[in-house]
């Protein structure tokens, strides 16, 4: 069995059962692309039995912290069975859940989303890539679905030295389907939309969204980078008299206007905006419009802590504006899925903008992904979204 030798004094955040090492806490040892290692500290103590990865700043991923335990498909069948039974525990109000959450899972660099009959896949490191064939077998068996497809297309597989790859891997037939998620019906592509098919992590924030909207009467409602219009759905469902959806792709305009439709709301009560956020505000502010309701769900600013200062400046911009832009009663659910943002800057950065914008409010929630997204004690890096709902004062 291959070696990695740490560093003295790095062993420490294995010790703490973080799942991963650095290339910089490396001393000597290595191996193939994906090989499983057996990592010391630099007095030979055993620490975890780990995944190599020789083009990653992120040199190991940990598979396990017991000696005794074999890597082998057995030991993955065990992994992804003990996974998909926690989820079979939680109030998931959806055919469509995440099954696998990576590090989370003790299967750091997978995630397996499954939407109704079909599972999506994304093997996002060298070590996944090496045991895809047993994975995808034993995800079958687990599951009892006969449908996979893969999504292995993000970047960060680049970082990995991984080719994109798409496409089924077991089964076969149409990508698009409808999923159920709380009284509303949503449609997706799996080989085309977001991440693995659809944003299954704020599921239960659009239900929050749907209820404060009722529940404080909010009649025109703003929805920023609504990708597929899941928050306008939620608005027109609270009883929203008008929503605007603001993004920059047609076809996912297009594909929440049709989600209008599918849920039996008037069309007349929804709009579609194909532009920049950023410019719709300003032109919204300068023309003296209000809403009762804005939502504001951007992209990944900053991917790690590298970006954060840029990033900084891009979340304050929005929310300023959006603070403006409200009326006084009026809600803001503002959101970041940027892992280089912990939730201590978020909220600083939003008090940033609300002294900018000369606005206060109360903040009636702090929220974050879906349960079947989970974050683990040992693994902080696993709180990447999160969101404020704030009442403007």
């Amino acid at each position: 069995m291959k070696t990695i030798k740490l560093r003295p004094g790095k062993e420490r955040s294995l010790q703490r059962r973080h799942p991963w090492v650095f290339e910089g806490s490396i001393h000597k040892g290595g191996g193939d692309s994906g090989e499983t290692l057996r990592i010391e500290s630099s007095e030979g103590e055993f620490l975890g039995w780990a995944a190599f990865s020789p083009q990653s700043l992120i040199r190991a991923r940990v598979w396990s912290f017991d000696e005794n335990e074999r890597i082998d498909a057995a030991f993955f069948r065990r992994r992804i069975a003990a996974a998909v039974a926690v989820r079979q525990r939680l109030p998931i109000a959806s055919n469509a859940m995440r099954l696998i959450h990576g590090e989370a899972d003790g299967l750091p660099g997978l995630v397996v989303d499954r939407y109704d009959d079909i599972l999506s896949v994304q093997f996002s490191s060298a070590g996944t890539e090496r045991w895809k064939k047993q994975i995808a077998e034993a995800l079958l068996e687990v599951t009892g679905l006969s449908r996979l497809y893969e999504r292995s297309d993000a970047n960060v597989r680049s970082l990995e030295g991984l080719p994109e790859v798409r496409g089924w891997l077991h089964g076969e037939g149409a990508t698009e389907l409808t999923i159920r998620e709380h009284e509303w019906r949503l449609s997706l592509d799996v080989a085309e939309g977001h991440k693995t098919g659809y944003y299954l992590d704020q599921r239960d924030n659009r239900k929050k969204f749907a209820e404060v909207v009722r529940q404080y009467g909010c009649k025109k409602v703003l929805n920023c980078f609504s990708y597929t219009g899941g928050f306008s759905v939620a608005a027109l469902a609270g009883g929203a008299e008008q929503v605007t959806s603001v993004d920059s792709s047609g076809p996912a305009l297009a594909r929440a206007t049709a989600h209008v439709a599918l849920n039996g709301f008037d069309p007349a009560r929804h709009q579609a905006l194909d532009a920049d956020v950023n410019a719709t505000l300003r032109a919204a502010l300068k023309n003296g419009e209000r809403y009762d309701a804005i939502v504001l769900d951007p992209p990944k600013f900053a991917p790690t802590a590298a970006h954060a200062e840029r990033a900084a400046r891009a979340y304050k911009d929005i929310n300023r504006l959006a603070l403006m832009l409200l009326q006084p009663g009026g809600l803001l659910f503002t959101f970041s899925c940027s892992g280089g943002i912990p939730p201590d800057l978020f909220h600083k950065i939003v008090a940033g903008a609300g002294v900018d914008a000369q606005a206060d409010g109360f903040i009636l929630d702090r929220v974050g992904a879906t349960p079947d997204h989970p974050q683990t004690i040992c693994f902080p890096e696993g709180e990447y979204l999160k969101g404020l709902l704030i009442l403007k004062r």
